[in-house]
């Protein structure tokens, strides 16, 4: 079964970043910024503030008052937002930046692609020591670009083979400064015992796969902070009698789907919410993976544009790799066709049973494209059944949480009350009544800066003019 589990699949996963942008040099941040006559969606629970005026001081939400009575500082930048929706920024609980050897233009390019859509917030899932610099760099506004929860390098059954090794890299990434610990596939049970004690001893969290050694019940008893993929949860729901043999090497995704018991859902859902444990979906990377939709017709999305021809010809060869390897392991249409149905129906029984969910697209990946992945992720949640205020949650009010709780970071954000951080966005309708309104921003406020959508949009078009060019040149 090793080729179809969820596990085996993301560790497989091509991360391939587009090219570069040359660095933005927006103008400075207004000291103070008023968003007058707007409908403000606060996310503390589900409502909307109509006819607010939103005060903003260096950085942070200064004043929200009915517009009627408000009174605007002298000097103050105003936005009108008459018939408008300001809302928290969102966070991609599952990025990836590119390491030191990648100039910093490329890094640059994905930033961007994460602000011009409403991206407020990431995580990075695969750490390097560069992006320590960069989580500071884009603190400070030296770069433009989100805030940054950065996670340790790899913990897996190759880096991690044994418990003694795996302690010590566990202090080792605490001292180095990362703000979490990244878990792959492949490590061995006591190894990970071993990770969970040296976390629990220096204070400092693990996040990511659920290895097949471990298991979706050891993982949840440990306590683990994130699984990510929906990890283990179709493993777990085979009947145990059957389940060493369907997660072999011999067994065929079509064997396992029909083997799952989908009742089992209600049953993890509640040990998950029991266990604090978050999980970050990234649906729409395996509706790609398991989609029969071939390579040519997935490179004329829209948001391609974006992307450089070297990212787009190693995301083509990916899919095309995944579409010999399902042929070849019997996989057709009605097995993918299943098995995607199986994960939205978790997916909604996770929701629903209250255990808490996180954003994530897992991008830059397979044909996700950053920022723009996010908007595909909302639509699937959404058609999974999930209403418009669980899917707008999982990106602002829970990340905020997660940041405080997990991360023992400021966790001032994720809501627009007076003295969070001003990451904002300012949308054209309102997202509690379909979610996917998301995508039509006005502008994004990045800690207090005002980018209006005129100049998101000239950022973006030089960056498809850039790729154009380049996809000419080849």
């Amino acid at each position: 079964m090793k080729p179809f589990t969820i596990s085996a699949i993301a560790a497989a996963t091509l991360v391939a970043t587009v090219a570069p942008l040359a660095a933005q040099s927006a103008s400075a941040s207004t000291p103070v910024v008023a968003f007058v006559n707007v409908n403000v969606l606060p996310m503390d629970r589900e409502r909307v503030l109509e006819g607010q005026t939103v005060i903003v001081r260096d950085g942070r939400i200064a004043s929200i008052e009915p517009a009627a009575r408000a009174r605007v500082p002298s000097g103050a930048l105003r936005v009108d937002g008459r018939g408008k929706y300001l809302m928290p920024g969102l966070a991609e609980m599952h990025a990836h930046i590119p390491g030191a050897q990648v100039p910093e233009q490329v890094v640059q390019d994905i930033f961007t692609l994460y602000i011009a859509n409403g991206i407020t917030t990431i995580r990075g899932m695969l750490g390097a020591p560069n992006q320590l610099g960069l989580r500071a760099k884009t603190a400070s506004g030296e770069m433009l670009g989100p805030t940054i929860f950065v996670g340790a390098p790899s913990l897996n059954g190759t880096t991690a083979a044994d418990p003694a090794t795996a302690a010590r890299l566990v202090r080792e990434h605490k001292a180095a400064g990362y703000d979490f610990l990244k878990l792959h596939p492949g490590i061995p049970r006591a190894s990970y015992d071993s990770i969970v004690a040296a976390a629990r001893a220096v204070g400092i969290t693990y996040a990511g796969h659920i290895s097949q050694a471990v298991g979706l019940e050891h993982t949840l008893a440990s306590r683990q902070s994130t699984i990510d993929h929906l990890d283990g949860y179709i493993e777990a729901s085979v009947p145990e009698a059957d389940r060493a043999r369907l997660l072999s090497d011999q067994a065929t995704l079509g064997e396992l789907v029909k083997a799952v018991d989908a009742s089992k859902f209600a049953v993890w859902a509640a040990e998950t919410r029991k266990a604090g444990t978050w999980n970050v979906p990234t649906t729409f990377l395996w509706e790609s993976f398991f989609s029969p939709e071939p390579p040519e017709e997935m490179v004329k999305r829209t948001e391609m544009k974006y992307a450089s021809p070297q990212a787009l010809t190693a995301w083509s060869n990916q899919k095309r790799n995944r579409i010999q390897q399902d042929q070849q392991q019997g996989v057709g249409a009605g097995e993918a066709a299943t098995f995607l149905s199986l994960r939205r129906r978790l997916l909604k029984t996770l929701a629903d049973s209250g255990a808490k969910l996180l954003m994530g697209t897992d991008s830059p990946q397979m044909f996700n494209v950053p920022g723009f992945s996010l908007h595909r992720e909302i639509t699937v949640m959404q058609e999974a059944g999930l209403t418009p205020w669980q899917i707008l949650e999982s990106g602002t009010r829970n990340v905020a949480e997660y940041a405080a709780k997990d991360l023992k970071l400021d966790g001032k954000f994720g809501t627009v009350a007076v003295g969070n951080r001003a990451d904002l966005i300012l949308l054209d309708a309102n997202p509690l009544a379909d979610a996917r309104n998301v995508a039509g921003r006005a502008g994004v406020m990045v800690r207090g800066r005002w980018l209006p959508a005129s100049e998101l949009d000239r950022m973006l078009a030089e960056m498809a003019a850039r790729h154009s060019a380049a996809r000419q040149g080849q």
